[in-house]
């Protein structure tokens, strides 16, 4: 069983990228069950998607993944990440973007609000746990694909560039031409050949 967590804020693109990943697992013919849970996303708030794979040919019975389970969590914002830490198992991977979205509390606190303040501290409850820390520079590889609405599919490649994923290139981009509108396919596939670069 392969249990992945995606984190972000809404409007990042975490619940296509859930999709994404379901849809290259169910090209495998692994049973796939996933959800959300949205809150108010809308409005900047926190998603999270939950992703369960069975790639052993098991059974997946429930969407949610419960606490120290997740064997690698993808994070669109180092703050998301940091929120959902307690669902990390031992020896997992977490892949985070490094740019940072203030929060609207972030405003009202006497210290400003700063990506590497809370990698740092990410960095350091990680530590003696087995797992690893991937930090992407998103912001260098979304110049290069020339639109943050790819966020998603450059922390997909860059999970995949890192091994957290049993899945080929080839299945992820046949997922994300299943998943994204044709008029974003190009831009999208662009997206992974750049974190996988």
């Amino acid at each position: 069983m392969i249990n992945v967590m995606l984190t972000g804020v809404g409007g990042q693109g975490t619940v296509l990228a859930a999709k994404v990943l379901a849809q290259a697992a169910l090209s495998k013919g692994w049973q796939v069950r996933t959800a959300e849970t949205i809150g108010m996303a809308q409005r900047g708030g926190s998603v999270i998607s939950h992703v369960r794979m069975g790639n052993e040919g098991e059974e997946v019975h429930a969407p949610l993944l419960a606490k120290a389970s997740a064997q690698l969590i993808i994070a669109f914002e180092p703050s998301e990440a940091a929120r959902v830490l307690p669902y990390l198992a031992p020896g997992g991977v977490l892949v985070t973007a490094r740019t940072t979205i203030q929060p609207v509390t972030a405003a009202l606190a006497k210290e400003p609000y700063v990506a590497d303040a809370v990698i740092s501290r990410i960095e350091a409850l990680l530590e003696g746990t087995g797992s690893r820390l991937v930090v992407v520079d998103d912001e260098k590889l979304i110049a290069q694909v020339g639109n943050r609405k790819a966020l998603n599919t450059v922390l997909l490649g860059s999970a995949l560039a890192a091994g957290c994923l049993p899945l080929s290139v080839e299945e992820m981009k046949d997922a994300l031409s299943a998943c994204v509108k044709p008029r974003f396919v190009e831009m999208n596939l662009a997206a992974l050949d750049a974190a996988l670069a």
